[in-house]
């Protein structure tokens, strides 16, 4: 586990657990996001990470979103450089991302939550960004959201300010799985599992394939993805081992390349 103040971070089998650690509503302040961002770091030098999880510490709030304070004059580019430097790297990491959203997401905690891959959340759980009854707006959620949502229903989330339940996240597809609040870290832990079974080489070329696939006419977005499966994914020794354990009908051993 590495030693920081505000986070905690770790990695074991796979899983880089990433948590937000200042409670009780683990606010976003300057030192915290950069903790975040040398955190991100040292996941993405780590070639045994398969699939890296974002929550926070106690089940009151993933995160409430971004320090007030932080917002000033003196301080609002520091705060959007170490803010933004989040998912930046959220968005160059090799294998995939899932928040685990075990209390209200708020703000850039929402923000921090839909930058991620896939998302879990307790029953229950708010998320909702208000900055529009500050008369700001969030910049992340402004290009991510209509992504990810109708994009009648992001304008309604972010220009209406109103939050939204776990259980309306997930039926407008923002959410993967709402899981209940009394066995959540076990329900999102068996959620990452599968993920840990897997061939890193594998999930890093998925990822990219989608990732760049993502937004492109259907001919561009197949050349890409086709790219990726010839010239990266069949290089890989998973591919050959994966195969050739179908074939020959035994457990395929991984060597994560």
């Amino acid at each position: 586990m590495a030693d920081y103040q505000f986070i905690q971070y770790g990695v074991a089998d796979g899983l880089a657990r990433l948590a937000i650690d200042r409670p009780p509503l683990n606010v976003l302040d300057i030192p915290t996001m950069a903790e975040l961002n040398d955190a991100l770091d040292r996941c993405l030098a780590d070639d045994t990470v398969k699939l890296l999880m974002l929550t926070g510490v106690g089940d009151k709030a993933f995160s409430a979103g971004v320090e007030v304070a932080d917002h000033t004059p003196d301080k609002v580019e520091r705060m959007i450089e170490v803010f933004h430097g989040i998912f930046r790297r959220l968005q160059r990491m090799p294998v995939p991302t899932l928040a685990a959203v075990n209390g209200a997401a708020l703000g850039g905690g929402m923000e921090l939550a839909i930058g991620c891959d896939m998302l879990v959340a307790a029953a229950g759980v708010k998320f909702g960004q208000p900055e529009i009854k500050l008369a700001v707006f969030p910049p992340v959620a402004a290009v991510l959201l209509p992504r990810l949502v109708a994009p009648a229903r992001a304008m309604e989330i972010l220009c209406g300010g109103e939050n939204l339940k776990a259980e309306e996240a997930l039926h407008i597809g923002l959410v993967n799985r709402v899981f209940p609040r009394e066995r959540f870290a076990d329900d999102a832990a068996a959620f990452a599992a599968p993920f840990l079974a897997l061939s890193r080489a594998a999930l890093a070329s998925t990822r990219k394939a989608i990732r760049e696939a993502a937004g492109k006419p259907f001919g561009a977005a197949l050349d890409a993805a086709e790219s990726i499966y010839l010239k990266e994914l069949m290089a890989t020794d998973d591919a050959t081992e994966g195969l050739a354990a179908f074939l020959e009908k035994r457990t395929p051993v991984w060597r994560d390349r």
